[in-house]
C-alpha cells in the first residue's frame, strides 16, 4: 500500500477555520496526524484506511465540520452499507454540530433546511443516481463513503456511485478492511501499477490494527478454537466423518463446518457454555461488558437465542434483517446491561456497540474481508486493558486470518487476461474463490457434532495445546497486551511442565500420565477422539515450533507411517503417528 511514511509535521493549513477548539483537542494522537495529512495540501479525494474501532467516524466529522467553518462546502452527503448506520452517523454528527438527515428518501427530492446534509444507503444512491447527480451539483458537497469497498460489490453500485458524485467539491473514502476477493475497481480510489501488470490500492494514510493496539485505541483478541467429531449424511447417503482442524478436501470441510454449527449439535451447545463462562469472567471487570453471536441465518440465530436463554435464564436480543425494528434494538441494546445479542450478518460491520467484548463466530462465511468486519465489533477499547474474547471453529482458514489480524491488505486489480479463454476463466474462478459461504448450498444432513477445546491464538502464536479449557475461560478481562501474552505463556509453561519426562524431549512431545506399557483402551468413538485430539496438539505444537502448517505435518505422518487421512485411520495408526511425533521432537527431525 502507498502511503506516506510519516504524517506532516505542520498542518500547511490556509486561513485555519472556526471550528470547535475542543473538537480538535478531543481527537487521539493518529487522528491529529491523520487531520495534518488531510489539510496538509489540498486534495478532492482522501482514502483513509483504519482498522475498525480506531475512531474514524469521528475524525471524519472533524474534517467536515472544518470544511464547513471554512466555507470550501455547503453540505455533507454520508454514504453507508446498511440503515442502521445512517442513524449512527447522524447522531456522531449532532455531536460535533452537523445536522445530518438519517430518514431522507429518494422519493422526497429535497430535505428540510433544517439539515445540513444527508445520510443515505448505498443501495439508495444506485436506485436513484441521477437525483443524487443534482443533489451534489446544487450545493458545495463533501461526500462522506463509510466502508468505501461496498462500492466493488457490484459494478452497477459503481458506476452509480461516480455518476451520483462525481461532481463533488471533496470526497472522502473510509474503510477498515480494503482489500476485496473480486477485481471490481472501488470508484475515487487510485490504484499504483505493481510490476505483475496488477494495480494496488493507494492510500492517503493508514492507522493498522498493530499500532492502534500499542497506543491503547482497540483491544488486544484472544481467539478460543473449539475442535470436534463430525458426522453428516451426503445427498447420496454415505455418511462421512470429520474432526475440525484436520486436512479434508473442500466440501468435506464446508459440510463438517456447517454441521458444527447445527443448533443441535453438542457443538454449538458446548462453544455458547464456554463464551457465556468467558464473559461472567469478563464482567468482573467490565460490568457491562456484552456478547454477540454471528449467526449464518435466521433460522440459526433463533435456535442459538433459544440455547442461550436455557443457559443463562435471560432472553437475548436477537436482531435479523427483516425485522422493521432492527436498529432501535441495536441502539437499545449498547445502551444496556444486557448480556447477549444474537445477529445474522447486519451487525458484522461498523455498528458501533463498544461494550462488545466476547464473540460467538457461528457462522459459515469464510472470507477475510467478513472475518475482520466480524472482528472489528469487538476491538473498540474505552479504556486500557479490556481484552476482548472471540470463539471460532477449528477451521484452518479461520485460524490462518486470528493469526494474521494484524496484517495489512491492500485491494489488488489483476491484470486482465488477453485471451477471451482466460478471462472466462479468471471469471469463473472469481465466482469460486468469493462465496458468501464455503459450502455453497450443497446438500447434506447433519448427524452430530461433538465439541471440545482446541487451542487459543494470540498475537500470531499458539496456546493450549496440553491445556485445561478453564484455565484460558478464566483470564482476567482486564490485561494490557504485553500481560496477555505473558499470562498465556506462564499457564502454558506450567501445564507442560506438569506433564514433562525429564529431559528426553520438549514438555510438549510427553506422553500422558500413566502405564504406557499398559494395554491400549478398547477402541470406541470416543478413544478414537482423544487420540486424534492428541496427535492434532502434537502438530500444532510443532507447527508452533518449526512454522510448518499443520496440513504440511499431517502430510509428512502419513508418508512416514502409511495410513489413511485422519478422519478414516484407525487408532493404531493414530498411536503410530504420535510415536512418530515425539521421535521428531526427541531428535529435532
Amino acid at each position: 500500500m502507498t502511503t506516506p511514511a510519516t504524517a506532516p509535521e505542520d498542518d500547511g493549513t490556509s486561513p485555519p477555520g472556526s471550528v470547535r477548539p475542543d473538537l480538535l483537542l478531543s481527537l487521539r494522537g493518529w487522528q491529529k496526524a491523520a487531520y495534518r495529512a488531510y489539510f496538509g495540501r489540498p486534495r478532492r479525494d482522501f482514502l483513509l484506511v483504519a482498522t475498525p474501532g480506531a475512531g474514524k467516524t469521528a475524525w471524519a466529522l472533524t474534517v467536515a465540520a472544518e470544511l464547513l467553518a471554512r466555507r470550501e462546502i455547503a453540505a455533507v452527503t454520508v454514504v453507508t452499507p446498511t440503515e442502521h448506520l445512517k442513524h449512527q452517523w447522524a447522531r456522531a454528527a449532532h455531536y460535533v454540530g452537523i445536522a445530518l438527515d438519517p430518514r431522507y428518501r429518494n422519493a422526497q427530492g429535497r430535505t428540510s433546511a433544517d439539515f445540513t446534509g444527508v445520510a443515505v444507503t448505498y443501495a439508495q444512491v444506485a436506485a436513484h443516481p441521477v437525483l443524487h447527480r443534482q443533489r451534489t451539483e446544487n450545493r458545495r458537497t463533501l461526500v462522506i463513503f463509510d466502508e468505501i469497498h461496498h462500492t466493488g460489490d457490484a459494478l452497477s453500485w459503481g458506476d452509480a456511485i461516480r455518476e451520483a458524485f462525481e461532481p463533488a467539491r471533496r470526497r472522502l473514502a473510509l474503510t477498515g478492511t480494503p482489500f476485496r476477493t473480486d477485481t471490481n475497481p472501488i470508484p475515487f480510489v487510485s490504484y499504483a501499477p505493481e510490476p505483475d501488470g496488477s494495480r494496488r490500492s493507494v492510500s492517503d494514510y493508514v492507522y493498522g490494527y498493530g499500532p492502534a493496539l500499542d497506543d491503547g485505541v482497540v483491544r488486544p483478541v484472544i481467539f478460543l478454537a473449539y475442535s470436534g467429531e463430525m458426522r453428516w449424511r451426503t445427498r447420496a447417503g454415505d455418511e462421512i466423518a470429520g474432526t475440525l482442524g484436520t486436512p479434508m478436501l473442500p466440501d468435506q470441510l464446508a459440510q463438517a463446518w456447517r454441521t458444527a454449527l447445527d443448533p443441535d449439535g453438542e457443538w454449538v451447545h458446548r462453544v455458547l457454555e464456554a463464551a457465556d463462562k468467558r464473559l461472567t469472567e469478563v464482567r468482573r471487570g467490565m460490568p457491562d461488558a456484552a456478547g454477540l453471536v454471528i449467526a449464518t441465518d435466521h433460522e440459526d440465530a433463533r435456535a442459538y437465542a433459544a440455547q442461550l436463554r436455557r443457559l443463562t435464564g435471560r432472553r437475548p436480543v436477537v436482531v435479523l434483517s427483516d425485522d422493521p425494528a432492527a436498529s432501535r434494538k441495536i441502539t437499545a441494546f449498547a445502551d444496556s446491561g444486557d448480556r447477549w445479542m444474537v445477529a445474522v450478518r447486519m451487525v458484522s460491520e461498523g455498528v458501533d456497540i463498544p461494550r462488545l467484548a466476547v464473540g460467538v463466530y457461528a457462522t459459515s462465511v469464510g472470507t477475510a474481508l467478513f472475518f475482520a468486519q466480524a472482528v472489528g465489533r469487538f476491538v473498540r477499547a474505552r479504556q486500557r486493558g479490556e481484552t476482548a474474547s472471540v470463539f471460532l471453529p477449528s477451521i484452518p482458514v479461520l485460524l490462518g486470518y486470528a493469526a494474521e489480524l494484524e496484517a495489512e491488505r491492500d485491494h489488488v486489480l489483476h491484470a486482465t487476461p488477453d485471451d477471451a479463454e482466460e478471462q472466462a476463466l479468471a471469471a469463473a474462478q472469481r465466482q469460486r474463490d468469493t462465496p458468501d459461504q464455503l459450502d455453497e448450498g450443497l446438500p447434506f444432513e447433519a448427524l452430530q457434532a461433538s465439541g471440545h477445546f482446541d487451542r487459543v491464538l494470540y498475537d500470531g502464536a499458539e496456546f493450549g495445546t496440553s491445556a485445561a479449557e478453564e484455565d484460558f475461560l478464566g483470564l482476567p478481562g482486564l490485561l494490557e497486551p504485553e500481560q496477555v501474552a505473558l499470562l498465556l505463556r506462564k499457564r502454558q509453561a506450567e501445564q507442560l511442565r506438569s506433564s514433562a519426562r525429564a529431559g528426553s524431549a520438549p514438555a510438549w512431545a510427553a506422553p500422558p500420565a500413566g502405564d504406557p506399557a499398559g494395554p491400549p483402551a478398547p477402541v470406541t468413538r470416543e478413544n478414537l477422539a482423544a487420540l486424534r485430539k492428541e496427535l492434532n496438539g502434537l502438530v500444532g505444537a510443532w507447527h508452533h515450533r518449526t512454522g510448518q502448517p499443520h496440513s504440511v505435518v499431517h502430510a509428512d505422518l502419513r508418508r512416514a507411517c502409511g495410513g489413511p487421512p485422519l478422519p478414516q485411520a484407525t487408532a493404531e495408526q493414530i498411536r503410530a503417528r504420535i510415536d512418530m511425533m515425539r521421535r521428531w521432537a526427541v531428535s529435532g527431525r
